[in-house]
């Protein structure tokens, strides 16, 4: 790169401190690859207290550095060791320390998972991204639910271990089932369809406390449905809380994240939905059997003290003379105390009066008016002498002006010439011609005459 220098035009060479080109190539690399997918073989793997995977991604022909640090490695479901081929997810860096550039990984997968296992992270990734797995959006369970709707398959067996579970922990339980698809053609949208019916009856009669979405495990394939984005949204989009219960307990899907609490199974699902209505009697029988208790030792307590109390007590009249006679002795108090507060004031005020007049304002008037008359009377004097010796000045000035007139001059026989009509005063001869006309002033009056004949020097 050159510089042109502005001071002498000259070209200069631009030279680069390492620092400085480090940090250039690191930006280019990193803006122009923000994030890749990338596949190779795992070499040279090693982990750290830090728990960080330090790792070499090679081919046949080249290799690259690579770390993924703990937060996003303990997610992993496979072990990550020497020889294993992979394809993840990452951002190229450069160390700027050492120079050289690497790839961070966010995520990683053995190749041979398929395209539905980088669907499902890429739709993870984005969802996460918008904020549909934050927990400030997770809603807190009923604690007794009157009604839960349950979104599932009516034919598996999924619906038969929930009921049972229900019914065996709380017998007398509203149960509604929505029948839906849960895998193959039309299944996104069933799903989909039951959350906006449950909806659609939010804060009505018929609404329901819980939601919980279940079927059993299966292959990736087979949950597809509840990996889609339309069922993720559906889910958030529920008004009341949800539960996922969606496979084996291995077993995770976008709905699992979206949902306000994940089971690890359908079973697990009706159990963290419903408490056992024996172990709530329990406690009920449990918790007024300790509220009795306690509220007869406070009554215990209160008639107690109220006994104390009442040996305490002083007759009431001998308390109330006390009192008129204690009132009787403030008064006096306070009657002798306004009074020295009131004398000391009237003293304050005449003394304050005297200073007053004493200071009185029109003394000081009176003072400053004589003085004011006076400078006026000086002032009036100083102004008839100067005027006095400047009309003298004037006089005298006006004699000299007189003595100096051209009106003064004319009136001794001289007199002015002037042109017609340009009135330019002649003093050569060389300023007319024969015939002209001529403007002669005299010390009274003026007259006009005409050349007849020119004399030089007289």
């Amino acid at each position: 790169m050159y510089i042109v220098n502005s001071n002498n035009g000259k070209i200069q060479q631009r030279i680069y401190t390492v620092s400085e080109l480090t940090f250039s190539i690191k930006s280019l690399l990193e803006e122009r690859f923000p994030f890749v997918w990338i596949s190779g073989e795992i070499s040279n793997f090693r982990m750290p207290v830090s728990k960080h995977f330090y790792f070499t991604l090679k081919d046949e022909n080249a290799q690259i550095s690579a770390v993924m640090f703990h937060g996003q490695n303990r997610n992993l479901k496979f072990n990550v060791k020497d020889g294993l081929s992979v394809v993840g997810l990452g951002r190229i860096s450069v160390y700027e320390s050492r120079g050289n550039y690497q790839i961070i990984f966010e995520h990683l997968e053995p190749i041979g998972i398929g395209a539905l296992q980088i669907s499902f992270e890429q739709l993870k990734a984005k969802l996460s991204e918008q904020g549909l797995f934050d927990e400030k959006h997770k809603r807190p369970l009923p604690f007794l639910p009157k009604k839960i709707s349950i979104i599932t398959s009516p034919t598996g067996s999924v619906i038969h271990d929930i009921l049972k579970t229900i019914y065996r922990r709380f017998p007398n339980l509203h149960i509604e089932i929505i029948p839906v698809k849960v895998q193959g053609d039309g299944a996104e949208r069933e799903i989909a369809s039951a959350f906006e019916l449950l909806n659609l009856r939010a804060d009505t009669k018929d609404s329901a406390d819980l939601a919980i979405l279940a079927r059993g495990g299966g292959s990736i394939e087979d949950l597809a449905a509840f990996n889609s984005e339309t069922v993720a949204r559906a889910v958030f989009a529920s008004k009341i809380p949800v539960i996922s219960a969606v496979g084996h307990e291995t077993d995770f899907t976008i709905s699992d994240f979206v949902a306000d609490l994940r089971a690890p199974t359908p079973s697990a699902a009706a159990e963290l939905a419903v408490n056992k209505k024996d172990d709530l009697v329990r406690r009920h029988i449990e918790t007024t059997r300790l509220l009795t208790s306690c509220f007869f030792n406070k009554i215990e307590r209160f008639r107690i003290r109220i006994n104390e109390t009442s040996k305490r007590l002083v007759d009431p009249k001998k308390k109330i003379q006390d009192l008129r006679l204690r009132i009787d002795d403030l008064t006096s108090r306070l009657i002798r105390l306004f009074e020295n507060n009131l004398r000391l004031r009237r003293e304050r005020l005449v003394w304050r009066v005297n200073s007053l007049r004493a200071n009185s304002p029109l003394i000081h008037i009176k003072k400053v008016n004589d003085k004011l008359q006076q400078n006026n009377d000086n002032l009036l004097t100083y102004i008839r002498i100067y005027l006095d010796g400047k009309y003298s000045i004037l006089r005298e000035l006006t004699a000299k002006l007189n003595v100096l007139s051209p009106r003064s001059i004319m009136a001794r026989g001289y007199s002015i010439t002037r042109t017609i009509p340009d009135s330019v005063v002649i003093t050569d001869v060389k300023q007319v011609s024969k015939r002209q006309e001529l403007e002669v002033m005299v010390a009274k009056g003026s007259l006009i005459c005409r050349i007849e004949r020119i004399l030089n020097n007289g």
